[in-house]
């Protein structure tokens, strides 16, 4: 499945994982590849819509340009710390990385049921951000919200997607050479089994994020939180 805000499936995806299987390295890989296709895909894709509006005139929006300047400052911090954090996951024991994944998630559920999203204000708070997002998102692929955060405060929202989806495939390039390199079992094939139903999910979950940018979100960012906290509470409960 992919989450109803577009990208991001791995924080909304995982936990539920977690509990049918408590080891990451099983599930990480699959959902890693499904990233990158998809990825590749919306970037693409937007291209072609912003070449094909410049050449008719068309004034329609697209989610189009890549921010580059925020790819090079914002890796320029992340690069060490998500390799230690990758490092992590391949060395520290499995209930703990569980943990601490259930642990993460508990904090971002209490932000949407509190309605108090995270966001950056100044440059120390965008390399803390970074930083933390960077290791986090090595040792579980749950590190988006940070980054975002930091995101928010440089880039404009028609750079918004691209910009995020451009970040998220050099992440997790980066995990997976490091799998590769240590020997972790790849599961290309059960990805690619699995590829039409998170195909269906993603595109469900694009246009849930466009439908809930013109409504008041709160009660269903709430509702997802409860979720995910109960989901965290469960996982850190079978990990203990």
């Amino acid at each position: 499945m992919r989450t109803g805000i577009g990208f991001g499936g791995a924080l909304f995806t995982l936990p539920f994982l977690l509990l049918v299987l408590n080891d990451p390295l099983v599930f990480l890989p699959i959902i890693s590849i499904h990233l990158l296709f998809f990825a590749s895909i919306t970037v693409l894709s937007d291209q072609r819509k912003a070449h094909k509006n410049h050449n008719t005139g068309s004034t329609e929006t697209v989610q189009t340009e890549v921010n580059w300047w925020f790819i090079r400052y914002s890796m320029a911090i992340m690069i060490i710390p998500k390799i230690a954090g990758v490092v992590g996951l391949l060395v520290l024991p499995t209930d703990l990385i569980n943990i601490i994944i259930f642990g993460l998630i508990a904090a971002y559920a209490l932000t949407y049921i509190l309605n108090k999203p995270m966001h950056s204000n100044s440059r120390i708070m965008d390399v803390l951000f970074l930083v933390i997002g960077a290791y986090i998102s090595g040792t579980s692929l749950v590190g988006g919200p940070l980054i975002i955060a930091v995101a928010l405060r440089h880039i404009k929202p028609n750079q918004f997607r691209s910009t995020l989806f451009v970040i998220w495939f050099i992440l997790v390039s980066i995990k997976m050479t490091a799998f590769a390199f240590a020997g972790v079992e790849l599961q290309f094939w059960n990805a690619l089994l699995l590829l039409p139903f998170a195909g269906i999910g993603h595109i469900i979950g694009l246009r849930a994020h466009q439908w809930l940018l013109q409504r008041d979100n709160r009660n269903f960012y709430r509702a997802i939180g409860w979720i995910l906290l109960l989901t965290s509470c469960i996982g850190v409960g079978q990990s203990i």
